[in-house]
């Protein structure tokens, strides 16, 4: 039952990969619950210290009432000795013996993406991760990532606004919003897929459980993107336990003075996947792109035959006026109406002077 699960976790010391083995020996969470302290010390391999916290946290621990108040407060519960547990986060190693969660858990029959990167992203990097989390929300894959600022937060919000299902894994409880000034998309998250941890109730954010969560990101999902990271960053912590996992890796590449596609581009020579565009990466996950290719289509008929030849310069980088006019065949004073136009449109955005980006 859930409420000896329950007891189970919040054991103090005890891990994940320490209960899976305690588990191995004893059984069900309820089974370990009735051993008295003699029957623990017949056991082979239980140390002493877990003897004497499994006992103490029995004497002190209100099973009942711990139980009310955990559902009372509107979180919700699953471990691994429940069919409801996530399937894929249960095939890897050391998956988190419990999880506390608000709205509900992915839907192991749908395709699943973590989208992770920089916090401290660019203008393109934010473009890209929202638009890639967007195409995949409206192909009814859900999108996985770690609510952090940044690329995490763009992932999150690019799935809400294609109408899709996302997921955050904090590396705090699942009733701590973090980072606070994600308050709105942490409760629109809830509603629409849902906030989890393997972390209790009121555990506040510490720099060593981010790894931890990480796993869990990777292990949710089939495939793993990183957009901009940095040499030393946690989303290759991210990518490397995906690896581990035997999931698939892809990476947005970058220009290779840039110190926040370095990781990335590390990725890529190590044999990681490249995103050359939103369609393609949906194609590779033979998804059904009509709805997203019929649309840009759509909107590419809006456009005049000058607006069609500038356009078509674009890709996802960041494209510079200079180049621009060397690869046209307008002048600067035509070109810089043109694009004018395009902007007005919504087709294309400068993000820094004279460095335009597409948008559709």
């Amino acid at each position: 039952m859930s409420k000896y699960a329950y007891w189970l976790s919040r054991v103090e010391g005890m891990s994940s990969n320490r209960i899976a083995r305690i588990r191995m020996v004893c059984g069900t969470a309820e089974e370990i619950y009735g051993l008295t302290e003699k029957e623990l010390e017949k056991i082979s391999g239980l140390r002493e210290k877990d003897i004497h916290a499994l006992t103490e946290s029995r004497r002190t621990w209100n099973l009942e009432q711990e139980w009310g108040m955990l559902q009372e407060s509107g979180m919700n519960f699953v471990s691994l000795e429940d069919a409801w547990y996530p399937k894929k986060l249960e095939q890897i190693v050391n998956a988190p013996y419990a999880l506390y969660y608000r709205g509900h858990l992915p839907d192991d029959k749908k395709k699943s993406v973590a989208i992770v990167g920089a916090r401290t992203r660019s203008a393109y990097g934010s473009q890209i991760a929202g638009q890639l989390a967007k195409s995949l929300a409206q192909a009814g894959v859900e999108v996985i990532s770690g609510m952090a600022y940044g690329i995490d937060t763009d992932g999150h919000k690019g799935a809400l606004d294609g109408g899709g299902q996302t997921f955050a894994v904090l590396g705090c409880g699942a009733d701590v919003c973090y980072p606070k000034s994600n308050a709105y998309l942490y409760e629109k998250i809830q509603k629409e897929g849902g906030i989890l941890s393997e972390f209790a109730p009121k555990t506040q954010p510490l720099p060593a459980y981010f790894p931890q969560r990480n796993r869990i990101i990777a292990g949710l999902s089939d495939y793993t993107v990183v957009i901009e990271a940095r040499l030393k960053s946690g989303s290759l912590i991210t990518a490397d336990y995906a690896v581990e996992q035997g999931r698939e890796v892809y990476a947005l590449p970058g220009r290779v003075t840039d110190a926040l596609s370095q990781g990335c581009n590390a990725l890529i020579q190590q044999g990681a996947g490249v995103i050359t565009s939103v369609e393609e990466f949906l194609g590779e996950l033979h998804l059904d792109t009509g709805n997203t290719v019929s649309q840009t289509n759509f909107h590419k008929l809006l456009l005049e035959k000058d607006e069609v030849l500038v356009y078509a310069l674009f890709d996802l980088r960041p494209i510079g006026l200079g180049t621009m006019v060397e690869k046209s065949p307008f002048g600067l004073a035509e070109l810089l109406d043109i694009l004018e136009r395009l902007e007005q449109k919504g087709f294309i955005k400068e993000t820094i002077p004279n460095f335009y980006v597409k948008t559709i």
